[in-house]
């Protein structure tokens, strides 16, 4: 008996929420199939394949070919480099929620964690935008695109491909961010934003003295947790973005010391067709 399909949708969908689906459908599933997103989409093969034409020449994702079945299969996955391939389903959301955030700024700190490597892909290039980032791979990966990249220099940890010391400290001292985007190995109403190392929690100081917002991003495993060295105390952060699992009674901490708090949760796939929640769904105090 053949499948049983959804009705297409019978109202048109705007080219961004197309494409803002297509980025979501690659966050939870990784592959992607045109004859499948036209359908749910409401909208033909062509076009779909026009709006994936657009996010791979904006870097968002990578085009590849395979397929074994009657009908040749596309399937498309996002670029990160060998690190990034290991994160979670959680911090790609998360990167994609954050990414929203700074529409409107014209200078950005990115600091260090392979959470703040999802949210170097999927933050749109434009021309009139200056990212300042001591992490090898975002920069890299950022300088293909047309937005201007200032890598921080000095001594670099092996282990995490980060830049620290003088060099780095001084590159920044040059700088004013509108916002500045970071990890935390942990992040907590008690003792704010920590870090592993004292040369990373270093970087992450000296730039947040410099920026206008403060936006940490973190799985849910970060919130509530403590790392040994403190890099600023938790009533500098204007939002924190994580996902489900952080722990409720801590979200509520931080909620009182005024940060907004975003989780950026899973776009269910059987409503891909109501693109108000086809990009990640994001919610804000619950």
């Amino acid at each position: 008996m053949p499948s049983v399909r959804r009705k297409s949708r019978s109202r048109p969908v705007r080219g961004a929420d197309r494409r803002h689906a297509i980025l979501a459908r690659v966050a939870e599933e990784q592959t992607i199939h045109v004859g499948e997103l036209a359908h749910d989409l409401g909208c033909s093969e062509m076009t779909i394949r026009r709006d994936i034409r657009r996010l791979e020449r904006d870097g968002f994702i990578r085009q590849t070919y395979g397929g074994a079945t009657a009908h040749i299969t596309r399937s498309f996955d996002i670029s990160f480099n060998a690190r990034a391939l290991l994160a979670a389903r959680e911090k790609r959301l998360i990167g994609m929620r954050a990414a929203a955030l700074v529409e409107a700024a014209g200078v950005l700190f990115v600091g260090i964690g392979s959470t703040t490597e999802q949210f170097a892909r999927y933050l749109p290039a434009r021309s009139g935008l200056s990212i300042v980032t001591p992490i090898l791979p975002i920069s890299s990966m950022l300088g293909t695109r047309s937005l201007r990249v200032v890598m921080l220099g000095g001594n670099v940890l092996r282990d995490e491909l980060t830049c620290h010391g003088p060099i780095a400290i001084d590159t920044l001292a040059q700088y004013r961010f509108d916002a500045a985007v970071i990890g935390a190995a942990g992040i907590s109403a008690r003792w704010g934003i920590t870090e592993l190392t004292e040369e990373e929690a270093a970087v992450q100081r000296a730039a947040l003295e410099r920026t206008e917002r403060v936006i940490v991003i973190a799985d849910g495993s970060k919130v509530g947790a403590t790392a040994p060295i403190v890099v600023a105390p938790a009533r500098e952060i204007a939002t924190l973005v994580t996902d489900p699992s952080a722990p409720a009674s801590e979200l509520a901490a931080l909620r009182t010391l005024g940060i907004e708090v975003l989780i950026a949760e899973r776009a269910a796939p059987a409503r891909l067709d109501s693109i108000g929640h086809a990009a990640v769904h994001a919610a804000s105090a619950r």
